[in-house]
């Protein structure tokens, strides 16, 4: 594996060299002024010599063992250059929980920043800000008290806890990928096992555990039978006790309970959204990779309140013709693989359930793929009948492919209008929009009138509560009570503020239809929610980022991160070429204009030789060094070609401000100033 491993890095490093080499003959043909058909036909070979990089990139990371090799290095770098270490080291640190150090929250806030100006500038939302700690009543109502829940179980003998459906996970993939010997049955049998994890119940699972023998992974001993386990963090709120409350497991829920006041301030009309960043709090099993499955991170979520009869969207035609992997439900149930679609079709053939949705996917799309996500290892899939929650539209995750596999680090759901209901319900307080009518309309309406008297009789102190269920009753609910009243002459009702079923007889409420006028029509909003996972945006950004060169003495690989400049932790460095206390005045006079521009940037003064020091800033994914190596020019050099150009002192950092944010290529600056290429860059 080791041979093939060199194998493949070499191939990658001539490939890497054959795209520089390429790059190079794209900005000579339009510096020269070439006919067009030639810069495209080059333009078209440097597109086919990238894709070729991206395949032997993907096959570096395809196996088992080498995938491992290939995530050691990139965590090995991210710990060593600080981007982020396990916290409380020196107490040998708490499963699950991280700090990120001086690049990784460089990166992170940059990811952040991008992300506002996407989703929040871009798309005028309403941002909030609300608590990590929630009380219980309120988790109460979303339904996370109840059902946030993991089936988890224990080593018989030392007590050591695990997440059930992962052991059975990681038993059926290590069986599928190194057992050559099994039979087609037993292949398809292990399949369908993974197909349908989410829909086994505790004792389905426990006995799939056993039927493998299934044990602990670490001694080998006998595991007990799965059982829930609530992932929330518990507290209790002021001093008293009395007042339970949990750190948040989402940052959703405080955007439903203000609703009211967000659609107020939004003058009563909709659709509009709001947006939430801030800290998320789930205390994990069994955490493992890395910052994949962590107990505190940091989530940013949109909740996209909309009409449910009117779910088009205005400026869907902006992202309609993006083409990009989709794996929809049909092609996953029948073992096919994700495959491009255009957005365009994934709507109108109704893969997509309705436009809003669809431009939030598209969205999601150029949002991650601008941070510098590979777009050949993404794909947006959607998630079976058995992953949805009953009252769901639709759902999609935007997963991005790492060394750990296919990871969802995007959720984008058309969560109906389930959430406002359920807090409307427990809190008594009317979570709706308004439609007012130019004209009075006849409507047919369901009208629920429950009989007090007689509830009062039944129910006693718990008669409003009844009143207020059956009242809020949904119009097909409300039918099949009145068919099951008319047929049985009672019913068994639900009644969530109880937690219990009551028995509801004919004599207790009348359900009929009535034509009404109206002067407005008043409904509870849908929501659209996409919710981003930071974290695994960012671990996914760290290895397609990720790659190595060989040194210029060609006897070691180098380190480097790719990232873009908009994430870049540094944008740019400044290197005096030698010690000299004149170069290191111009140094310090550019670092001036760097910072006056808002550019970040590092001085290193230090008598290094460049080559080292441009080694030790690509690995932090620097994009720019500019070294000085005379008091009226210098040179500005770009990391990934090596190529350099020739500027005015004065000029830097106008130049690397204009590239950095976008303005201006980096290909155009090449064909502005005096250049010579990666050749000789580091000599």
């Amino acid at each position: 594996m080791a041979a093939t491993d060199d194998s493949l890095r070499k191939s990658l490093a001539d490939k890497q060299a054959a795209v520089d080499a390429q790059g190079n003959a794209v900005r000579a043909l339009k510096a020269a002024g070439a006919p067009k058909p030639d810069i495209d036909a080059a333009i078209e070979t440097l597109n086919a010599l990238k894709l070729e990089k991206t395949s032997i990139e993907r096959s570096l990371i395809g196996g088992s063992d080498t995938r491992e090799a290939f995530r050691q290095a990139v965590v090995n770098t991210l710990e060593r250059r600080l981007f982020y270490i396990p916290s409380f080291k020196i107490y040998r640190g708490v499963a699950g929980l991280f700090d990120y150090g001086p690049p990784g929250c460089a990166v992170k806030s940059n990811v952040l920043s991008f992300w506002r100006q996407h989703f929040v500038l871009e798309e005028n939302m309403l941002e909030v800000d609300c608590p990590c700690v929630t009380p219980e009543v309120v988790l109460k109502a979303s339904g996370h008290v109840d059902k946030f829940t993991d089936l988890m179980v224990k080593d018989e003998k030392t007590g050591t806890c695990y997440r059930a459906d992962h052991l059975l996970k990681d038993f059926c993939n290590e069986k599928l990928q190194r057992d050559l010997a099994l039979s087609s049955d037993k292949v398809s049998e292990l399949k369908h096992v993974l197909a349908t994890l989410d829909d086994l119940s505790a004792e389905e699972l426990g006995a799939k555990i056993k039927e493998y023998e299934i044990v602990a992974p670490e001694t080998k001993n006998a595991l007990s039978d799965p059982y829930p386990f609530n992932l929330m963090f518990q507290t209790s709120i002021g001093p008293s006790g009395l007042s339970p409350g949990f750190m948040r497991p989402e940052t959703a829920q405080g955007i439903f309970v203000n609703f009211k006041d967000l659609y107020y301030y939004n003058g009563n009309k909709l659709p509009f959204a709001a947006a939430q960043i801030g800290q998320a709090f789930r205390n994990e099993i069994s955490p493992r990779q890395g910052l994949l499955r962590v107990r505190e991170f940091t989530l940013a979520e949109i909740e996209h309140f909309v009409d449910p009869q009117d779910k088009s969207h205005p400026k869907y035609a902006e992202v309609a013709d993006l083409e990009f992997l989709m794996f929809p439900r049909e092609q996953q149930m029948s073992a096919q693989s994700a495959k491009r679609i255009p957005l365009r079709d994934a709507v109108s053939k109704g893969i997509v359930n309705n436009e809003t949705l669809g431009y939030f996917i598209g969205r999601v799309y150029l949002f991650l793929t601008r941070l510098g996500i590979d777009k050949e290892r993404l794909r947006f899939r959607q998630h079976l009948a058995n992953e949805m929650a009953h009252y769901a539209a639709d759902c999609w995750d935007a997963e991005i492919e790492c060394s750990y596999g296919w990871i969802e680090c995007v959720g984008i759901a058309d969560r109906s209008a389930y959430d406002l209901r359920a807090h409307t319900d427990k809190s008594g307080v009317a979570l709706v929009a308004q439609e007012k009518f130019s004209e009075p309309k006849e409507v047919e309406k369901l009208v629920i009138t429950p009989v007090k008297k007689e509830l009062g009789l039944a129910f006693k102190g718990n008669q409003r509560m009844v009143v207020e269920a059956l009242e809020a009753m949904p119009e097909k609910e409300a039918l099949d009570m009145k068919a099951a009243l008319e047929s049985k002459g009672e019913v068994e009702f639900e009644v969530c503020t109880l937690g219990k079923n009551v028995t509801i007889k004919k004599n207790m409420v009348t359900i009929q239809k009535e034509i009404k006028k109206e002067h407005q029509r008043v409904f509870t909003p849908s929501v659209i929610e996409p919710s981003f996972g930071i974290g695994r945006i960012i671990y996914c950004l760290f290895e397609h980022t990720f790659y190595t060169r060989p040194s210029k003495a060609g006897d070691e690989q180098l380190n480097v991160f790719r990232f873009p400049p908009l994430v870049a932790p540094i944008k740019c460095t400044v290197f005096p070429l030698v010690q000299n206390q004149k170069y290191e005045e111009v140094a310090k006079l550019i670092s001036k204009s760097l910072t006056a521009a808002g550019i970040s940037h590092k001085i290193d003064t230090t008598g290094t030789s460049i080559g080292k020091r441009y080694a030790r800033t690509d690995e932090l994914g620097v994009p720019f060094a500019i070294t000085v190596d005379s008091t009226s020019s210098v040179t500005i050099r770009e990391r990934d070609s090596k190529d350099q150009v020739r500027v005015d002192v004065e000029k830097a950092a106008i130049v690397v401000k204009e590239v950095t944010d976008g303005h201006r290529t980096w290909e155009d600056v090449w064909s502005t100033f005096p250049h010579h290429s990666s050749t000789s860059a580091d000599d």
